[in-house]
């Protein structure tokens, strides 16, 4: 089960909404690609510290959903890369 992932994913499409964007599908390996950059991009030390304005904890909390995100993703398509895990 991917609950993690599929939240993240949801997130994401409502964001993707506001902004006109498409929508991402898990299923779609080119998706899965853009996912994979995402979470990537979110796990970056400026991104998940916001700039050094969060909270350990919450940099800590967000760090762990991101990782079981990325797990989740690599479980699903080994060929995706995310380089901060």
């Amino acid at each position: 089960m991917n609950i993690q992932l599929e939240a993240y994913v949801a997130q994401k499409n409502s964001w993707n909404a506001i902004f006109g964007g498409t929508p991402l599908d898990i299923n779609s390996a080119e998706d899965r690609v853009k996912i994979a950059d995402m979470i990537d991009c979110d796990l970056s030390p400026e991104n998940l510290a916001c700039d050094g304005e969060a909270s350990p904890q919450h940099v800590r909390t967000q760090g762990r959903m991101l990782r079981d995100c990325a797990r989740q993703l690599l479980a699903i398509d080994s060929t995706v890369t995310i380089y901060e895990l």
